[in-house]
């Protein structure tokens, strides 16, 4: 299978962005897919925030597994990483979102009070592309200001916005320098976190039939009458035949089929899914092995 790699250069300038104006804030967001929180966790951001507050917001949990989710959270919390689940295109979650962020600053807001100080609070809002960053600083600005898009990398340059009582920084995705994990790195590649263009999508399409197969195998049932001990390759063929996608002659085209299953997923049409494990959040210590 290929290996999964990207760092173009205007990453390296991102993170180098990122480092200058961290000193300006005074607390950071780092958003995670809550289909894959522990593979959308760039370690490397955190190493930017010092000794600043942190609130990590599990996003985009309309299309997640919401027992996962919960499950994660909960351990995320006992081992001292505050945490807030949302999904940043439903309005019901900015309160939510606004709730938590005020808990995280608590302590510099009576701080501001006691001196007078009326200045809003600063964010920055971290992440890899495509976790919805943008959508979360549409959300607590109650409309459309961060440029927003469903692929990776919309967001190429830094942008101030301001909401109520805060001012929040959204910056460019930024991925790791090397994906040493590969299990997890095809997981960012399902949910559009690595730009379709320099995939080997085929490789991509089946391994997201194994692992669905492996964890939800009723989803592709439900969604492409997918059943019994097939391959990949017959799950493909499944879909290419439930999709009515042929080629001229009646072969399947299972190239518009590779791609009509990762539009699928990632648009919720398979249901909520979640493909990390407690382990892999362990692993990329968002977890704290023996935290009560």
């Amino acid at each position: 299978m290929k290996v999964i790699q990207w760092y173009p250069g205007h990453m390296a300038k991102a993170m180098r962005m990122m480092e200058e104006n961290v000193k300006l804030c005074d607390a950071v967001l780092f958003v995670l897919d809550a289909r894959c929180p522990a593979a959308s966790f760039n370690a490397r951001l955190l190493a930017l925030t010092g000794s600043k507050p942190v609130l990590y917001v599990l996003n985009k949990c309309d299309l997640a597994d919401s027992a996962a989710v919960e499950l994660f959270a909960r351990r995320m919390k006992e081992s001292g990483r505050q945490t807030v689940r949302i999904s940043a295109t439903n309005a019901q979650s900015m309160r939510v979102l606004k709730a938590a962020m005020t808990e995280l600053l608590a302590e510099k807001i009576a701080h501001n009070r006691e001196r007078g100080v009326k200045k809003p609070l600063r964010c920055m809002v971290a992440g890899i592309p495509n976790t919805g960053k943008s959508t979360v600083i549409n959300l607590l600005a109650g409309e459309r200001k961060a440029q927003a898009g469903d692929r990776a990398g919309v967001t190429r340059a830094k942008q101030w916005v301001k909401c109520a009582g805060f001012e929040l920084l959204d910056t460019p995705g930024t991925m790791p320098p090397a994906c040493e994990n590969q299990r997890l790195a095809r997981r960012l590649a399902y949910v559009g976190s690595i730009n379709d263009d320099i995939l080997a999508v085929d490789e991509i399409a089946l391994s997201l039939l194994e692992e669905m197969k492996e964890r939800y195998p009723m989803s592709l049932m439900e969604r492409y009458e997918i059943q019994g001990e097939l391959t990949a390759a017959e799950m493909l063929a499944c879909v290419c035949k439930k999709r009515g996608l042929l080629l001229r002659g009646g072969d399947y085209d299972f190239e518009r089929g590779e791609r009509a299953l990762l539009d699928d997923l990632r648009k919720g049409k398979l249901g909520r899914v979640t493909f990390d494990g407690e382990e892999d959040l362990t692993e990329a210590g968002l977890i704290t092995p023996g935290a009560p």
